[in-house]
């Protein structure tokens, strides 16, 4: 059973309400001509309350020492993307009056009229009220540039104290603007430069600003900018959009302004300061430039007052790193370790990055057998190679093979599949390795994750790896020299370089020419400008590709 509930409401009631309702819609249509007006009017005035807040902003922003509020940045962006949609709304306006009848009180296609109408009216009350909302007693705020951010480094650093008092000298020298530190790969002149960087924290009032920028073999204009325009408070979403004349045109304003020191760690090829918007430093502005290279053609194309050769590190100096990194306590356990020590220390030709592996690797070896079996390996495949590669590489090779198992040893060739100072996400390399079958996952995610770990710990602490944090992402990433290595190892020590294919981060246009695809085992092409692949080639072999 039911039961029906009945409302009575006067004739008259419902009349009216059903007239208001159709009077309210019908404005859309036969006022459309007057609110298309009104928008109009209304648009004038919020564009140019626009472009007052824009030249205020401009105007405070230009020293480099302020920047824009977020709310004024947000209400900005809110006005410009009104602004393109009453272009798109205004585009269609002529037709849309064309439309219209009966002096505009009706239209030849009523749905269409009204529902242009009711944007009309809609995008009327969002210009008033945005309009209403940009009145700022403030617009921008002193920039928190923080003068010296100090650089980590290693705990153990020998050898170079003399040499950095040096550098440290010259560069403070007034006549001294641009100075280059160069020497081979793994001889300690990043580590130099961020000790020099450091000192500046002991330095405070004598520079306004100390910037850090990695640069690398693929000189990226872009990415050196957007680094010092952080340093600065210049970037955001808006400055990055800016083309590169533009983006050096505002760093060159601010630092003109400035007393700065830069520092450039790992040039390969000149870099033309005034394309980033980097006064050249003189004897007038104070400012400093410093930068590391393996190239000393390098610092005669950067133009340099001063350069300076960082060495390999002298027998004593070199004995003296190799036991600390070896342990006390491992050199006592029998009265041959120290002798046998000294000669492999002296395999290592006084390189700083093969005594730190080197020595830690050996720091858990307690028996003479494995001190005598290290000697004959990196002497026997010393001979093997020329030049750089005959003193460093089969030296690091030595620490991969000292590794514990292939799954170990594979995982550490993978990392040499990213670019040339690449930042690993650790949390990425768990599902890499779970889908290549380094880590199995059948026994639970949270043991895989502890497994990578541990692996990359391991990796860490033999200096085949360096671990690192920013935006609480932790990352890993690896040394130019020990990533060369790793590359000669998977080509099978160079014999077969379409093994291991791997040009990531070079700038190709073009894919690689490779004689036998069907050979191939891993390519990384990554971060490069290749538009298409042309032909299918037969790969039976590849497992891993990355583009």
């Amino acid at each position: 059973m039911g039961s029906c509930l009945s409302v009575s409401m006067p004739c008259d009631q419902v009349v009216n309400q059903v007239s208001q309702c159709l009077s309210d819609k019908g404005s859309y249509i036969y006022d459309l001509s007057m609110n298309l007006a009104a928008l109009e009017k209304d648009m004038e005035v919020l564009k140019a309350k626009r472009d007052d807040v824009q030249g205020r902003v401009n105007r405070e922003e230009f020293t480099g020492c302020r920047q824009r509020l977020a709310e004024v940045q947000v209400w900005l962006k809110n006005v410009l993307d009104i602004e393109d949609e009453f272009k798109d709304l205004l585009s269609t306006s002529t037709v849309e009056l064309q439309r219209l009848c009966c002096c505009g009180l009706c239209s030849k296609n009523v749905e269409m009229s009204y529902s242009y109408g009711k944007r009309v009216i809609r995008m009327l009350k969002m210009v008033k009220s945005t309009s209403s909302k940009g009145k700022f007693d403030v617009v921008t705020e002193k920039v928190q540039v923080t003068e010296v951010e100090e650089m980590p480094i290693q705990p153990t650093i020998v050898g170079h104290e003399a040499l950095l008092e040096k550098v440290w000298n010259r560069l403070m020298d007034d006549g001294v603007g641009v100075l280059g530190l160069y020497g081979m790969g793994g001889v300690g002149k990043t580590t130099l430069l961020a000790q020099i960087n450091n000192k500046f924290t002991k330095a405070r009032g004598s520079f306004h600003v100390v910037i850090w920028v990695v640069v690398s073999k693929n000189l990226d204009i872009h990415n050196i900018q957007e680094d010092i325009a952080k340093k600065l408070g210049l970037w955001n979403e808006e400055w990055d959009k800016k083309n590169e004349n533009r983006r050096a045109i505002d760093i060159h304003r601010v630092l003109k302004r400035r007393k700065f020191v830069l520092f450039l760690d790992d040039i390969w090829a000149k870099v033309n300061l005034p394309t980033i918007g980097v006064p050249y430093p003189d004897v007038v502005n104070g400012c400093k430039v410093a930068f590391t290279t393996r190239s000393r053609d390098v610092c005669g194309r950067m133009e340099v007052d001063e350069m300076m050769e960082v060495s390999c590190l002298g027998p004593d100096k070199a004995w003296e790193l190799f036991q600390k990194k070896v342990g006390e306590s491992t050199l006592k356990i029998h009265a041959d370790i120290p002798d046998l020590a000294r000669q492999l220390a002296g395999k290592c030709s006084g390189l700083p990055l093969a005594l730190n592996v080197i020595g830690e690797t050996m720091s858990c070896k307690s028996t003479v057998q494995e001190w005598r079996h290290a000697i004959d390996f990196l002497t026997l495949s010393a001979a093997d190679f020329s030049g750089m590669k005959d003193e460093i590489l089969p030296i690091l090779k030595y620490s991969y093979d000292s590794l514990n198992g292939e799954v170990m040893k594979s995982c550490f060739l993978y990392c040499s599949l990213f670019p040339e100072d690449y930042l690993i996400d650790k949390e990425r390399l768990v599902d890499y390795w779970i889908c290549e079958g380094f880590i199995d996952e059948s026994q639970g995610r949270e043991r895989a994750i502890n497994q990578v770990y541990e692996i990359l710990g391991t990796l860490v602490r033999a200096c085949l790896l360096v671990e690192g944090e920013m935006n609480n992402i932790s990352y890993v990433t690896m040394h130019d020299v020990v990533r060369d290595m790793a590359l000669w190892i998977a080509s099978d020590l160079g014999k077969d370089k379409e093994i291991y294919i791997v040009q990531a981060g070079v700038d190709l246009r073009n894919m690689p020419d490779v004689k036998n695809w069907k050979g191939v085992k891993k390519m990384s092409l990554m971060r490069n400008n290749i538009e298409r692949i042309c032909g299918s080639p037969e790969c039976a072999q590849l497992t891993t590709l990355f583009l």
